[in-house]
């Protein structure tokens, strides 16, 4: 959508747009200061994401742990002089060519105007919500639909507060469907969701617990994403979720409800039968709607996508397309890909692979996660196919495809695609272009690539998965991938416990608990962490190389290379006097003043630290000098985990809590002071101090009883693949030693990861199982070095097929019940030899 800036001060002030009744939504308009009226097009709500400034209205808004009235004039110096601001900042008040539209609540501002977008836009609207499935089956009807009708959809997964507003604030005049995701996580989310959205159709997904729910349980999470439906005139589910089916019900009977069903046979479409042929990978459903027996052909065999492309066929059903287009349009579906991947490349280079559609919206998107992973030392490089799915006529999309490209800081664009090709003439001089993928990968070569990031972006035809394996530094079929989504989820989990201003010092030690210490990082500077904390110098350096600029602490501090130490500005922790002697000799010795470093107490852990009776020669000597300061003082909680031992820990607390005001009474300068680890965030969040550190509890491993602290979200996942399936006969016997016996005639998988890989030993002989196809496949015989088998029978599964070792369904907390031992254990345990994934949706 695009309007002015004093037409965005009347929708909001409540003057030229009338709310539906009932759902009315209030900012709390005050006043609107425009010097320079213009015409806006983009909502930006992450000052990170600019490339349009003259376009671009900027909503500063303010969450638990950030403002976004501290990057108003940063952006101002970029080029935005529109602003919807709670307050115009100091530093702002005497510029005189910025407009500002001041509000009580900025979010609901940026909601309000999704709203006025919605219900300015002809296109019915499908919302799309559930526990599991929302992006396939929006793409998934994206992809049938694009052709037949005008058809528009959230961009990604933005289905959440500010995701919703902003996908409705895209629709055009033009528009006849739009398919709008919308997620949940607590009651009283999708009250807003709803108002902003008003519903024709409403598409429920799948119902199941997710980790960072807040619901006290499923039947109310159910009784929420229900909410959606009041108003709308058709709403599509699975009548065999009896929770979703009941909240259904509790909505009343205005709504025509179209339930399928595959046990039902009075419902209105009527799934009679699925067979699957797992060689060719295609599924056959045969179902009955409206008396009529019909069978459609999906390419796809995963309990979970048949469940979504039955829901998307009964939703389709309903729009009364030929059945003739319909089943030849699912029959070509393409598994959609939600995630940007990050991993290492050839000769130095990082690669991006975004397996999302290929459209311009995307690919926005893709060049903004790029963007936030630039740094000065290495080239950006874009690999492109043609792109699919857009209603902008070819010769506008491509010039527009090079803007992005100019703004976005693209050094090298290849080109794969037959309009890639025609329109090279758009494109800068750095360009190379190739008709076919084929070509492409018989013109260059790995030693093309060299200290590069790289993104590649291409439609699913163009097969750009052989580019990425071609690129990629290991081809091991075994991957850890690591969700930084939770990441952040479980950074602001935790931070939602304690009090605004109060920092976190992230833990990103053992290469980030064995997920890789730089992406981590990166996440969590871009997150507000205040500090990170990393184990040895050499990780720290390793870390200021690949461009992270915040505080970083060094929490083993036996340093034999002070220069470095000094160069790359880390920050060394001090828990005895020879060692602080050290950092002052050191420092004196380079010329380094205020060098900040971070005193240790020994409060009870007994492992490293300062006790009482040191502590008056500690202040001492750092009031003698002025080569070092005092940054922050902080301990170690031994049982924070334990609440069976609530006292010792709150005989540490008092202890730090009494030793920390005598060194503040003797030091001139301020001395932050951090105790608390994840459970201590939790359970003792009065002794927040100035700073917490946050360590297992950031990469997703529970320490505490659900009671205390909910489920996080998973952030590390081990999988491999089946390289091999055979069958046995009764008591033929399985790996080394003959230790595995085959009871029954049983299919046998092997796959490629064994103990070099972190696949313990002890998890051989079916103590430990993997997840493949939504089932449990026990492990059989002895664990190898490089291999493992496990026993398939009954599980529809083949070659090649996805085998989870720990992750969303294998909890790592239960592999370290097997080892008796802690989920720090095993994630730190998995080889360097793994290749590394990272995404986000």
């Amino acid at each position: 959508m695009k309007c002015s800036v004093s037409q965005i001060a009347k929708v909001l002030s409540g003057e030229i747009f009338e709310f539906p009744e009932g759902r009315k939504l209030d900012c709390g308009f005050k006043s609107a200061d425009i010097v320079n009226d213009s015409d806006v097009s983009i909502l930006l709500t992450d000052s990170r994401s600019l490339l349009y400034p003259s376009d671009t209205i900027f909503f500063a808004l303010l969450t638990k742990g950030n403002d976004g009235h501290r990057y108003i004039e940063t952006l101002y110096r970029q080029g935005v002089k529109n602003f919807v601001v709670t307050a115009i900042p100091k530093e702002m008040t005497d510029i005189k060519d910025a407009n500002f539209i001041i509000v009580s609540d900025t979010l609901t501002a940026l909601q309000i105007l999704g709203m006025y977008s919605r219900y300015n836009s002809p296109a019915d609207v499908v919302a799309i919500a559930g526990s599991r499935g929302k992006t396939t089956i929006k793409e998934w009807g994206f992809q049938v639909l694009q052709g037949i009708i005008n058809i528009e959809r959230s961009p990604r997964s933005y289905n959440s507060q500010i995701g919703v507003p902003l996908s409705l604030w895209e629709l055009s005049e033009k528009s006849q469907l739009a398919l709008i995701e919308t997620g949940i996580s607590e009651c009283g989310e999708m009250e807003k969701l709803h108002r902003m959205v008003s519903p024709k159709i409403v598409l429920l997904t799948g119902l199941s617990e997710e980790r960072g729910d807040r619901f006290d349980s499923l039947m109310q999470k159910a009784d929420e994403i229900a909410l959606l439906t009041k108003g709308a005139q058709v709403v599509v589910y699975n009548a065999d979720e009896e929770m979703i089916a009941d909240a259904v019900e509790k909505q009343g009977s205005q709504i025509q409800k179209i339930a399928w069903s595959q046990k039902k046979e009075d419902a209105p479409m009527f799934i009679s039968s699925v067979k699957r042929d797992l060689k060719a990978g295609k599924a056959l459903i045969a179902y009955r709607m409206n008396s009529v027996e019909n069978h459609v052909e999906i390419p796809f065999i995963n309990d979970y996508e048949i469940e979504n492309a039955i829901t998307l066929l009964t939703f389709i059903k309903t729009l009364n397309i030929d059945d003739e287009i319909l089943h030849k349009q699912m029959s070509n579906l393409v598994a959609v890909g939600t995630r940007l991947d990050v991993s290492d490349g050839v000769n130095n280079c990082t690669l991006i692979y975004d397996s999302y559609t290929s459209d311009l919206s995307s690919l926005w998107q893709a060049l903004d996660f790029m963007g936030r992973r630039a740094t000065n030392d290495r080239q950006k490089t874009l690999i492109l196919s043609d792109l699919s799915y857009n209603n902008t006529c070819d010769g506008l999309m491509y010039e527009h495809i090079a803007e992005l490209c100019k703004r976005a800081g693209i050094d090298r664009l290849i080109g794969i695609g037959k309009q890639m090709t025609g329109n090279a003439n758009l494109f800068s001089q750095n360009y190379r272009c190739f008709l076919t993928t084929e070509e492409f990968m018989q013109s260059m070569s790995t030693s093309d690539f060299s200290n590069e990031l790289i993104l590649i972006k291409g439609a699913p035809e163009y097969d750009f998965t052989r580019i990425r394996e071609n690129l990629e530094a290991r081809k091991h079929e075994t991957v850890l991938e690591v969700n930084l989504d939770s990441v952040v989820k479980n950074f602001n989990y935790f931070r939602q416990h304690l009090p605004n201003g109060t920092g976190i010092v992230a833990m990103v030690k053992a290469s980030g608990y064995g997920a890789g210490s730089y992406e981590i990082a990166k996440t969590l500077q871009a997150q507000g962490a205040a500090y990170l904390a990393v184990a040895v110098l050499d990780e720290g350096i390793d870390l200021r190389k690949a461009g992270i600029t915040m505080p970083i602490m060094v929490m083993n501090p036996k340093v034999v290379n002070y220069k470095s130490m000094f160069a790359f500005h880390l920050e060394p922790e001090i828990y005895n006097i020879e060692i602080l002697k050290d950092v002052i000799r050191e420092a004196e010795k380079y010329g380094v003043t205020e060098y900040p470093v971070h005193i240790k107490l020994d409060t009870g852990m007994h492992r490293m630290g300062f006790i009482e009776n040191e502590l008056p020669e500690l202040m001492k000597t750092l009031n003698s000098q002025n080569f070092i300061v005092a940054s922050s003082v902080f301990s170690h909680l031994a049982t924070a985990d334990c609440p069976d031992m609530d006292d010792y820990t709150l005989m540490q607390l008092k202890s730090f809590d009494r030793l920390t005001d005598y060194m503040q009474s003797l030091y001139p300068r301020k001395i932050k002071r951090h105790v608390l680890n994840s459970a201590g965030i939790l359970r003792f969040s009065e002794y927040h101090y100035d700073m917490a550190r946050l360590g297992i509890g950031l990469y997703g491993a529970n320490t505490l009883p659900p009671t205390i602290e909910r489920p996080l979200a998973v952030v590390s996942t081990l999988r491999t693949v089946i390289i091999t399936i055979r069958e046995w006969e009764a008591g033929e016997s399985v790996g080394y030693a003959r230790r595995g016996i085959v009871s029954r005639k049983s299919r046998i998988a092997t796959i490629p990861i064994g103990y070099a890989d972190g696949m313990n030993r002890r998890f051989g002989n079916g103590r430990s199982r993997v997840f493949i196809n939504g089932h449990y496949a026990p492990t059989i015989g002895n664990i190898c070095m490089d291999a493992c088998m496990i026993d398939v029978t009954d599980i529809p599964c083949k070659e090649g097929d996805i085998v989870e070792i720990f992750g969303e369904n294998v909890a790592v907390q239960e592999l370290a019940d097997i080892l008796d031992t802690i989920p720090y254990e095993v994630l730190t345990s998995v080889s360097p030899r793994v290749k590394r994934v990272y995404f986000r949706e």
